[in-house]
């Protein structure tokens, strides 16, 4: 096991009717923002929950946060948040929210010349406005992390970056809250949390028993519950399985002590700059290729994922790799998330469009830090 400092400050409050907790969770006296996407939390009745619950405070709404956030409707909420001297920011949705939200906490201090090197180098940050937030669909881990993934349209670029001074204060988990969400947001959502754990466990071994239990723990839970949590009506159960399985899979803590990959993210991320599939889409499709593509170099946690989360436990080990990564392929479809690039209408030009942008930047990814160009591209084209 590798060294490793863990610390992880925010508040969880989890629960079925929580939000009325945002009168003691957000700091009295305080000017608020509140920030939302596309406005389903007016249908649903979420919205007319926290509005109660910031009753005595000055609120400041910011929404039509897209997505895949967008740095440059992100920064005109940085621009009012400036001119109204806001005090702290409440994002109310999915991780997308939270995410634009992180970024505007940053941006809101920042007194670089371009607020775009916050996501794209890695400015420093001297400070970040306070922030909170109402999870409302359950899949990238981001109210209990210190990351971000922002979109740029102009560029077509789509970055993550991350600081310590972004967790959320606190983050309030209601399972009520994802009963009005499409089905293709909830399978989006079980294919995000799943490839988040795989991403963190689907490496080399180091010797570390429990990390590589409580990843397994949430892939099995995932699989076992995905019946209850695609349930009609919703049940309650499953989805707070998921909501929480979600931010397991992404607080730190699987992470700690054990090397990580995110090829597949990266390479995601340019699938949904370029083609503008969904994240969890794209993941779908490039998580199944990755796997196959390394493994040799992951043949060691490839043959333990096999026996441990799916039961492959007869056969030769390179039938059970073959398997075990068949089975992924087949759960991610079987929750209604297509795994092919055709699927989506993308052709195979794809690979060598997102592999010339690779070259372009010099991007090594994997946890050997072995795939470039070529790699990708290779890698994409048993996507087709």
């Amino acid at each position: 096991m590798r060294n490793f400092t863990y610390h992880n400050p925010t508040r969880i409050v989890f629960g079925k009717e929580t939000i009325a907790q945002l009168t003691s969770l957000v700091p009295a006296g305080t000017s608020v923002m509140l920030t939302y996407g596309g406005g389903s939390i007016k249908r649903n009745g979420v919205y007319d929950q926290v509005r109660r619950a910031l009753l005595g405070h000055s609120v400041v709404e910011f929404g039509g946060i897209e997505p895949n956030p967008q740095y440059e409707t992100l920064m005109r909420a940085v621009g009012r948040a400036r001119e109204t001297h806001i005090d702290f920011l409440l994002a109310v949705g999915g991780g997308s929210v939270l995410d634009g939200t992180k970024f505007i906490a940053a941006a809101i201090p920042f007194t670089g010349s371009d607020a775009w090197d916050i996501v794209a180098h890695n400015a420093p940050l001297l400070s970040a406005m306070p922030m909170g937030g109402v999870l409302t669909l359950p899949a990238t881990g981001s109210e209990m992390n210190p990351s971000a993934v922002i979109s740029r349209d102009s560029t077509q670029q789509k970055f993550a970056f991350g600081n310590d001074l972004l967790y959320p204060v606190f983050a309030v988990l209601d399972p009520l809250t994802t009963y009005s969400l499409p089905r293709n947001q909830i399978a989006n959502g079980i294919v995000d949390a799943f490839v988040h754990v795989l991403e963190q466990y689907m490496t080399y071994p180091v010797n570390a028993p429990l990390q590589d239990r409580q990843a397994e723990a949430i892939l099995i839970t995932l699989v076992e519950e995905t019946p209850n949590i695609v349930k009609d009506p919703p049940d309650y159960d499953g989805r707070a399985a998921l909501m929480w399985c979600a931010t397991q899979a992404l607080n730190g803590l699987i992470a700690c002590g054990v090397p990580t990959d995110w090829a597949t993210h990266m390479i995601g991320h340019e699938l949904t700059a370029l083609y503008g599939i969904d994240h969890g889409q794209s993941l779908a499709v490039v998580m199944p290729a990755v796997m196959r593509f390394m493994a040799d170099q992951k043949h060691a946690k490839l043959l333990q994922y096999a026996g441990r989360v799916w039961g492959i436990n007869q056969g030769s080990e390179e039938a059970r790799v073959n398997a075990a990564i068949d089975m992924t392929a087949q759960f991610f479809r079987s929750v209604g998330v297509p795994t092919k690039l055709s699927d989506y209408g993308i052709s195979s030009e794809a690979g060598q469009r997102i592999s010339e942008r690779f070259a372009q930047r010099g991007t090594l990814l994997g946890e050997h830090n072995t795939i470039g160009a070529s790699e990708t591209q290779a890698i994409l084209a048993l996507c087709s």
